[in-house]
């Protein structure tokens, strides 16, 4: 089993390298379903996981130049007090309602990243210098802060999509710039958690170093991928673990209930419409030209 948890351990952090997060979305699962931990003390771990490894992944974005500096330390700021409150708050919810709510988190997240912007074009265009607003980056790190402390989640899911859907940053450096954000918030919010969990710290390393290896690969690879690729990726990529993490969570007699199949079934047919909608557009704009 720990040769499992090790092997599985170093997709978190080629994640986190290539994506700029998802390294806790793999991180809970593997601390749940394969070492045996309560869902509060995986949170708790994969705060700490995460949160060194983005350090190490940080490296050779930043020689890449693929970091906001002045972005990622505010972003990471107002987080960290979000994630401070989201920690303390999450003691005394229960572990279930965390999960689903994780879950949830991830599915709309991955459906924002999945759907691309009417004015993308533009953004693409804007200049890779740019920096974002500081209210924005506020209110937004807040949001994101609050939500990494309550479910342990660095928060690259949400990070993200914030700095290249809102803020319009070029997905590089969007991915490069999460990881300082993710680093600080991520020991926030185990600040929060650690006066009402203690960790296993033998699991907690043996998952970090493998974690920090799989990192450095990941971020070498993360120059060589096309930005709408790597967009898509992401997107997919936590649709996946949202449904597993959501399956896992909810009792039997929820999916066999016919309103659970109402509301899944209205929602499939909500996205195709939205997609046959926007491909119709997209085909009547060289027409109108």
């Amino acid at each position: 089993m720990t040769a499992l948890i090790v092997a599985v351990s170093l997709l978190i952090g080629v994640s986190l390298g290539i994506l700029g997060g998802g390294g806790s979305i793999l991180t809970v699962p593997i601390l749940v379903y394969l070492a045996g931990q309560d869902t509060k003390e995986a949170i708790a771990t994969s705060l700490f996981v995460v949160g060194v490894t983005s350090l190490a992944a940080l490296v050779p974005h930043a020689r890449a130049h693929r970091v906001r500096w002045r972005t990622g330390l505010l972003f990471g700021a107002f987080s960290m007090a979000g994630a401070y409150g989201g920690g303390r708050l999450a003691e005394y919810i229960p572990g279930t309602v965390l999960l689903v709510a994780f879950a949830l988190m991830m599915l709309a997240t991955a459906f924002a990243m999945l759907r691309k912007p009417r004015d993308g074009t533009k953004r693409a265009a804007r200049p890779a210098h740019r920096e974002l607003p500081l209210q924005h980056i506020a209110v937004e790190g807040l949001v994101v802060g609050a939500v990494t402390g309550l479910v342990g989640s660095g928060g690259g899911f949400l990070v993200v999509p914030a700095l290249a859907i809102l803020g319009g940053l070029p997905m590089g450096i969007a991915v490069g710039t999460s990881l300082l954000v993710i680093a600080m918030k991520s020991f926030a919010g185990l600040a929060g958690h650690l006066s009402g969990v203690s960790i296993d710290w033998g699991v907690a390393l043996t998952v970090t170093v493998a974690a920090v290896a799989g990192s450095l690969v990941g971020a070498r690879l993360a120059g060589r991928i096309p930005q709408d690729a790597l967009r898509k990726a992401f997107g997919w990529f936590v649709v996946v673990m949202g449904v597993f993490v959501l399956a896992q969570q909810l009792d039997s007699a929820v999916w066999a209930h016919p309103a659970t199949w109402a509301v899944l079934g209205a929602a499939g047919a909500a996205a195709v419409a939205g997609w046959a909608v926007r491909r119709t557009r997209h085909r009547a704009v060289p027409a109108r030209e």
